[in-house]
């Protein structure tokens, strides 16, 4: 992956740069985490309903609320993003709430090298695998971490969405499907706090679902399900209107927002 290392080094300097305007940001609203709020959404929680005493790592879990709410509900959890800052956030938290998940800063694609243990349930969620330009050692690394029987569980915002350029004033249909080339866009704010004056610069990938399911059953994963869903548990995109449920959804609900994986390791 060298050749890609000058866009990881790239978006390692924004996320590093995000975790401080997200953990002062209403979205995570970190006050309450501390507190005792859950971070995890309704569909990561349906798919994994018990997992007191299971080995869990989370792939690129940011600053580790998600991690630690696992952790709250009886896992044992690592987690792994490439931000340093992340990390350090995530350390400090754990102790702070005294809780004994375990966090690693590396990238996400040399899991392996950096953890050696192998685990129950491999879980990754929301706005994940864009930034890797190759789902093939993706779906080796997460393989090669899981038991046999063990389990991984993926919740993603669907590639269709991603197909949009939202720098616009009125999202227009502008990358592929199933782009291969680097997409890079720079902005002013954030997704967790638009109003932010920190310049957010990043490289990232389209991945169709075909190139999901394959990484994964090419590694030797079983595919329990794929579902999609046209409701988004997060407000981050344009002109969402808020559901019933409680979710958001486009006005027109044309095409999915989300997608989740569930895949056994045989």
């Amino acid at each position: 992956m060298t050749k890609y290392n000058q866009y990881f080094e790239a978006n390692k300097l924004t996320w590093n740069t995000k975790v401080k305007v997200h953990s002062e940001s209403d979205m995570y609203n970190i006050k309450s985490f501390k507190k005792g709020k859950n971070t995890l959404m309704q569909y990561e929680l349906a798919a994994l309903p018990n997992i007191e005493g299971k080995r869990l790592l989370h792939l690129q879990c940011h600053f580790g609320q998600d991690t630690l709410s696992w952790a709250r509900l009886g896992g044992k959890c690592t987690g792994v993003d490439l931000s340093d800052e992340g990390i350090k956030l995530a350390k400090s938290l754990n102790e702070e709430l005294h809780l004994d998940a375990k966090f690693v800063c590396c990238n996400v694609l040399d899991t392996s090298a950096h953890v050696k243990e192998v685990f129950d349930i491999v879980f990754t969620s929301y706005g994940v695998i864009g930034w890797l330009p190759d789902l093939k050692p993706w779906g080796k690394m997460i393989a090669e971490r899981l038991t046999t029987g063990g389990e991984f569980y993926m919740v993603e915002f669907h590639p269709i969405v991603w197909m949009f350029d939202y720098l616009e004033k009125n999202p227009k249909m502008k990358y592929g499907y199933m782009q291969d080339e680097v997409i890079y866009e720079e902005y002013e704010g954030t997704y967790a706090d638009t109003e932010s004056k920190m310049i957010t610069k990043e490289y990232g990938w389209n991945h169709g679902l075909s190139e999901v399911i394959n990484a994964l059953t090419e590694a030797g994963l079983k595919i329990e399900y794929l579902n999609e869903y046209d409701e988004s548990p997060y407000n981050v995109l344009p002109d969402l209107i808020e559901a019933k449920s409680g979710n958001y959804v486009t006005k027109d609900k044309l095409y999915p927002l989300i997608f989740e994986i569930k895949a056994t390791k045989l």
